[in-house]
């Protein structure tokens, strides 16, 4: 009988199997998140706004290219926190063109809420793992994410 090595190629149904356990995982932090978000009146876009304002220096268009989402969409989310109350917006001190938003109270306890249920998730969950098991989840996970980045730069520079 052969031994499985390194250079052993996994079969069909086996990498079938592995996608369909990473989309699983996916669609549970997904889920979990726009749970989470829910939880304290909030959607999950909305909440990686509240969380990118509560870092400083905060500009809707950049948050939109860097989030591959449109100007309109962002704007549409920061009206929707200001009438939530979780915003606050001003002009800019240095340059009257540009907006300043910041969290507002209400805002900053949403946000400290989220972060501590978050923790206890963190706590709760991935705590409890072998740390063992974690380094190959990250090891594997960083392998595949570059593979697939590699794979997708290679097919867009086909097609260019």
């Amino acid at each position: 009988m052969a031994s499985k090595s390194a250079t052993h190629r996994p079969d069909l149904p086996q990498v079938h199997e592995a996608i369909a356990c990473l989309r699983r995982l996916s669609d549970s932090f997904r889920r979990r998140r726009e749970t989470l978000a829910l939880s304290v009146g909030l959607t999950d876009g909305q909440w990686g706004v509240l969380e990118e304002i509560s870092r400083e220096h905060f500009m809707p268009s950049m948050f939109a290219k860097t989030h591959d989402s449109s100007a309109a969409a962002v704007s549409k989310t920061l009206r929707q926190l200001l009438d939530k109350g979780f915003v606050s917006v001003s002009l800019s001190k240095s340059d009257g063109r540009q907006r300043s938003y910041v969290l507002t109270p209400k805002g900053k306890r949403v946000l400290e809420t989220l972060r501590e249920e978050r923790e206890l998730a963190i706590e709760k969950i991935w705590l409890t793992l072998e740390p063992a098991k974690i380094d190959q989840f990250v090891a594997f996970g960083t392998e595949l994410s570059e593979r697939l980045e590699q794979y997708a730069t290679e097919n867009r520079n086909r097609k260019d």
